[in-house]
């Protein structure tokens, strides 16, 4: 999975899980700085409370 990907299902299902944030974390030394900006993005939607922190549950 790529940030741009993450970063789309996290806006689109509203969560993004303890495993995704690590993940980035741990990435973000090799970012580009468009990933850059999109990580920054992703910490403020999550900050503000746009993007709530936990697990997703499959639909059906």
């Amino acid at each position: 999975m790529t940030l741009g990907e993450l970063f789309l299902e996290a806006m689109s299902s509203g969560v993004i899980t303890n495993g995704e944030m690590t993940w980035v974390t741990s990435h973000q030394d090799y970012f580009s700085r468009t990933e850059k900006a999109v990580a920054q993005r992703l910490g403020r939607l999550v900050d503000e409370g746009s993007i709530q922190l936990g697990c997703r549950v499959p639909i059906g």
